[in-house]
Formats: structure tokens, C-alpha cells, sequence
């Protein structure tokens, strides 16, 4: 068969995958990402434990505000019991009493000012860590929309063979009823056919696997059912000769840029900052306090009573204090002691945690950037495979036509052509997840 019918045979079949992809909406790999970060469960919440951080800050820097507090009592003695100026006397009394106290700290030895700055940088961590958990989540959405895209693929190359095995039937029949090719050749073209037909159904069912693990991971609630995906232009992702940045030169710009390296860094300056906090008990403390109070007296159970009005006991026994309160640390069990070491510690623990985080990401980045120098080679490999079982087949194809060979040798042609075209669709696929993990890591969004 020449070239341009199995071109024109792939175009129909791609014609008609098209049209069935029409009647439902597709979602491009940048809406699929999006609609993910906004709907993931797990994003959800990380975006609680970011909102428990803000409100942690927000309580901290509230520490410079004053505390204000109200009070009432209500007493009753009988028999013997205290009066107004102390004394104890011989009759029954009630008292009535309230408060209005205030205290502001004004000097706590730098302990507020650091732990707003520990609370703020726990906040930053934590809105790196929510970034981290979107980029992670990105790259799962990347290979799954990418898997669809092969699978599809796939399911192109299984129509192409169906097609052209039903036509080499079409051709064995006539053939057998020019008498030349036994009937013997017909049967084997069928039973072929149905092979390639079988083939067909389970990469359409692979497509709508991969099509419902897309759909689940995007929290869709009618998953698979009236979902699917754009199929993007992948020319430029497959051009030839882009070359591939060094480990060291992407490590260089990831350090500064990725969000686990960043979390890490705030989680050790917040580090630094509970230890200044620590340092704080050292110090004295010095308060500012207000109070006002007043109180009513009531006395019953002898002749001599005589109880001062109500309107005259508030203007007489109103009490109003200011002062100053400071509080000098001198022993309290080692407390302070331990808690600046245990802070200390904490540091030494985070800047490993920092350095393990960073070979940790060098690690990925040099993984990443063999596989994708190995994606490259195979898809280059892969793609002379093509060119060559192509020939090959095209060569058999003529030979069967007129009878010099048998459908084995035609049957075995077209396997070979097809997984060469399995191989190279794969090499592809995996040539472009790769070099967009690179990328990704170089700071660039994953796009198509």
C-alpha cells in the first residue's frame, strides 16, 4: 500500500476521534492543574493548617495589647465581721464590691517582638509548604493528562492496523477467487482481523481508564462520563536540538526559587527566633498597672448601726491605683536554662533537615535530568525504527499483494511496524514529561 493511503487511513481515523471528542467538553492540561488546586481535599486542608498559622501570628502580636478585666462580689457576715475600716465588730454585714484592673507588659526582654517574628515565619513556611503540595500536585496532573495523550495514541496506531488489515482481507478474497492464494490465507487475514479488533478494544478501554484516573484525581463528580482533554500542539515540545541545562546550573536556580528550600529556610530563621524567646526569661519584666474599685458597706444586728447612704459610700470609698510591677528572674529549676538548649538543639536540627532537603532536591534534578537525556536518545532511536519497519512493511505489503508471500510474513511485517509505532509514542511521551519535570525545576510552570 503506498504512503498516502495509510496517511489518509490515519487521518480518518483521527477525523473520527476527533468528532466523538467534540461532543464533550476538553480541559487542557492548565485547566485540568487549575481546577485541581481548587478542588483538592489535601490542598483544603493544608490551607486550615495555614489559616491556624495566621491565626497564631495574629494572637502573638495581640501580646502587646493591655489585659482588662472586671469583677463583682457579694458578701454576707453574720455575727461578728469586718467593717469598712477593718475592725472586727459585733453585727451582721454586707459587702459589696467591684473591680475594674488593667496591665500592659512594657518590657518582657524581647520575648514579644521574636515570637511575632517566630509566628510570622512559621506563617511563610507554611504558605510554602501549601506551594510545594500545588506543584506536586501539578506534576501528578501532567502524568496522568499525559498518559491520556499516549493511550490515545495508542488507540490511533490500533484503528490504522484494523483498517489496513480489513483491507488486505478485502484484497485475500479476491486473491483466493482468482485462485491465486489458497483459502487457507483468508482464514489466517480474518483470524488477524480479529486479533487487530481486540487490540482496538483494549486500548479504547486503556484510554477511558486513564481518562477516569484524570477525572478522580481532579475530584470530578461525575468522573469520566462527559470529561476529556484538549490534545495540545506538541510540535515545539518535541523540537529537536533545544538542549538540555546541566544539573548544576538548574540546582543553582531551584535552590533559590523552590518551595521546600524556602519552607526549610523559614522554618530555621523561626528557629533562631524561639531561641531569642527562650533567652527572653533571662530578663526582667516590667509592667504597667491600673485598677479601680469601689464598695458598698451594709450593717445590721445592733442599736448602734447607722449605715452611710449608697450615693455617698461610692464617692467615699472609691479606690484608684497606677504602678509599676517588675518581675527579676533569679531561680527557676534550670527552666530556662533547658529551654534555651532545647531551642538550640532545634537549630542544629533544622539546618540538617535544610541541608538534607537540599541533596534531596540535587539528587531529583540530577534523576531527572538522566532520564530525560535518556528519553531524548530513545525517542531519536525509536523514530529511526519507524523509518525502517515502515520500508519493511511497505515491502511486504507489495510481496503479499502479488502473492509472494504468505500472510505470516505480512502479519509479522505489520507487528513490527505497529510496535515500532507503540515505541516511538511512548518515547515521545515520556521525552516531553521529562523534560518538563526539568523544567519545573528551573522554576517554569508545567505547561503544554
Amino acid at each position: 500500500m503506498k504512503t498516502n493511503i495509510k496517511i489518509g487511513l490515519l487521518a480518518v481515523a483521527l477525523c473520527y476521534s476527533l468528532s466523538l471528542e467534540a461532543q464533550t467538553k476538553q480541559w487542557s492540561l492548565e485547566d485540568c492543574i487549575y481546577y485541581a488546586i481548587d478542588n483538592n481535599i489535601d490542598l483544603k486542608q493544608l490551607q486550615q493548617e495555614q489559616e491556624n498559622r495566621s491565626i497564631e501570628m495574629n494572637t502573638s502580636k495581640n501580646s502587646w495589647l493591655p489585659s482588662l478585666n472586671a469583677g463583682l462580689g457579694q458578701n454576707f457576715d453574720f455575727g461578728r465581721s469586718p467593717s469598712k475600716d477593718g475592725v472586727i465588730v459585733d453585727r451582721n454585714s454586707a459587702n459589696s464590691s467591684a473591680y475594674l484592673q488593667l496591665s500592659m507588659p512594657l518590657f518582657d526582654g524581647l520575648k514579644i517582638p521574636n515570637d511575632i517574628a517566630a509566628r510570622t515565619l512559621n506563617l511563610q513556611a507554611s504558605v510554602e509548604s501549601l506551594n510545594k503540595a500545588k506543584e506536586d500536585l501539578a506534576v501528578g496532573v501532567a502524568s496522568y493528562y499525559l498518559q491520556i495523550l499516549y493511550n490515545k495514541e495508542i488507540m490511533y496506531i490500533a484503528e490504522l492496523q484494523k483498517a489496513l488489515t480489513a483491507e488486505q482481507v478485502a484484497k485475500t478474497e479476491a486473491l483466493v477467487n482468482a485462485g491465486k492464494v489458497p483459502l487457507s490465507q483468508l482464514y489466517d487475514i480474518k483470524a488477524q482481523l480479529a486479533k487487530d479488533e481486540v487490540s482496538l478494544t483494549d486500548a479504547r478501554n486503556n484510554v477511558k481508564l486513564s481518562t477516569l484516573n484524570l477525572a478522580q484525581l481532579l475530584e470530578l463528580e461525575r468522573s469520566g462520563t462527559d470529561f476529556d482533554i484538549a490534545a495540545p500542539n506538541l510540535d515545539n515540545a518535541m523540537t529537536g536540538g533545544r538542549g538540555l541545562l546541566a544539573p548544576e546550573l538548574i540546582y543553582q536556580n531551584a535552590v533559590q526559587v523552590k518551595p521546600q528550600i524556602l519552607e526549610q529556610n523559614f522554618l530555621l530563621e523561626s528557629r533562631k527566633k524561639m531561641l531569642k524567646v527562650a533567652q527572653s526569661a533571662y530578663y526582667p519584666q516590667l509592667s504597667l498597672n491600673m485598677s479601680y474599685s469601689n464598695g458598698y458597706y451594709y450593717y445590721s444586728g445592733g442599736d448602734d448601726v447607722q449605715n452611710v447612704s449608697f450615693s455617698d459610700q461610692v464617692n467615699q470609698n472609691e479606690r484608684k491605683t497606677i504602678g509599676l510591677s517588675l518581675s527579676i528572674p533569679i531561680f527557676n529549676r534550670f527552666q530556662t536554662r533547658n529551654s534555651v538548649r532545647s531551642a538550640r538543639v532545634g537549630i542544629i536540627t533544622q539546618e540538617l533537615q535544610m541541608e538534607n532537603t537540599k541533596k534531596t532536591l540535587y539528587k531529583e534534578i540530577q534523576q531527572a535530568y538522566f532520564n530525560a537525556t535518556s528519553a531524548e536518545d530513545k525517542y531519536a532511536a525509536s523514530t529511526l525504527s519507524v523509518e525502517a519497519s515502515k520500508e519493511a512493511f511497505s515491502y511486504a505489503e507489495e510481496r503479499y499483494a502479488t502473492g509472494k508471500s504468505t500472510v505470516f510474513e505480512y502479519n509479522e511485517s505489520k507487528t513490527k511496524y505497529a510496535q515500532s509505532l507503540s515505541e516511538q509514542a511512548q518515547a515521545k511521551y515520556d521525552y516531553i514529561f521529562r523534560t518538563k519535570i526539568l523544567d519545573f525545576y528551573n522554576g517554569a510552570p508545567i505547561k503544554l
